[in-house]
């Protein structure tokens, strides 16, 4: 066995360097960094995901009626980092509000961008809904307007969290310079949920940090709750059927009862005032529909009961299709 020292050619071969032709072992090389692992697995990021857009649909909801203008939130990606690569990304001047994560002794960030901030102060103050973004920081007038959604942000999220990591979240700041933005220590991770709002031409984003001291349950509880779930006995997971179903029964889901629609000219329509009857020429025996919160669910025959009146179900309805075809 030679003992002799290897050569830089030796060298090459054993790590997989060739430089005259293709490198095999760098080929499948994959880069980690060490600094920002990555923490959320597949099947987190799928529940993430789910959580997010439901927090995106409510914002959608609450806003719509606000700036009276349809408006879309959607959830783009998710991005873990160090908080002062989280400052970087920010603009400036940017419009941040921080918030206080109460009993945990953290904060979080939401960040509305110039687009979505010029169009929420338009709307609110009358105007047609700018897409001019600010170079400015903005005035306390036109940040409480912005905070509205800031707070709306906070409550929804703590909403959609608290299952997995029950937080009460409340706008405590506000930040127009991201060197000053302070939530947690520059080099400590953050989840960074991108969040982008569009409403006609205008596109801008919302940016949701946490800390990920926040998440740690969040992240290392997954395969125990399923454990758990799976140590329970038979009679325990009965009684956890009986009490969800005991639960649902007692919700109580609005009903509402629709005849059909019938057209009236509009010069009859200019008349209607208090106590005048309107012919309908629909007949009195004509089936109408019974709603299930804002679902079509059964076909009923209107009545009284002891004065009152009443509905007689006479069939179920499986879709509004099948109901009109």
């Amino acid at each position: 066995m030679s003992t002799g020292r290897l050569s830089k050619d030796d060298i090459d071969r054993l790590l997989g360097v060739n430089t005259g032709g293709s490198n095999a072992a760098g080929a499948n090389a994959n880069l980690y960094d060490f600094r920002r692992p990555n923490r959320v697995s597949k099947e987190r990021l799928r529940i993430l995901e789910a959580m997010y857009e439901r927090l995106g649909k409510s914002l959608e909801a609450w806003l719509i009626p606000r700036v009276r203008r349809q408006v879309e939130v959607r959830l783009q990606s998710f991005t873990q980092f160090a908080f002062r690569e989280f400052t970087l990304s920010l603009p400036e001047p940017c419009s941040s509000f921080t918030f206080d994560i109460l009993g945990t002794g953290q904060k979080g960030a939401i960040d509305i961008g110039a687009e979505c901030s010029t169009f929420i102060i338009d709307r609110v103050f009358g105007g047609e809904g700018s897409a001019i973004s600010l170079t400015r920081a903005l005035t306390p007038i036109e940040r409480m307007a912005v905070r509205s959604v800031a707070d709306k942000v906070a409550v929804l999220l703590q909403e959609v969290w608290q299952d997995h990591a029950p937080m009460e979240c409340s706008i405590s700041g506000y930040e127009s310079s991201p060197e000053m933005l302070q939530v947690v220590n520059r080099e400590d991770p953050v989840l960074v949920a991108n969040m982008e709002f569009t409403t006609g031409n205008i596109s801008s984003m919302l940016l949701i940090c946490l800390p990920a001291a926040v998440l740690d349950k969040f992240f290392t509880s997954t395969l125990q709750q399923r454990s758990a779930m799976l140590s329970t006995s038979e009679e325990e997971r009965d009684v956890t059927r009986q009490h969800s179903e005991a639960t649902l029964r007692a919700t109580r889901v609005p009903i509402t009862a629709r005849l059909p629609d019938f057209r009236i000219p509009m010069r009859d329509l200019a008349l209607v005032q208090e106590g005048v009857i309107i012919p309908t020429g629909i007949p009195k025996d004509t089936r109408i529909l019974v709603q299930a919160a804002t679902q079509e669910r059964f076909i009923g025959h209107p009545g009284r009961v002891n004065g009152n009146l009443a509905v007689r179900i006479l069939d179920a309805v499986p879709s509004f299709d099948t109901l009109t075809s």
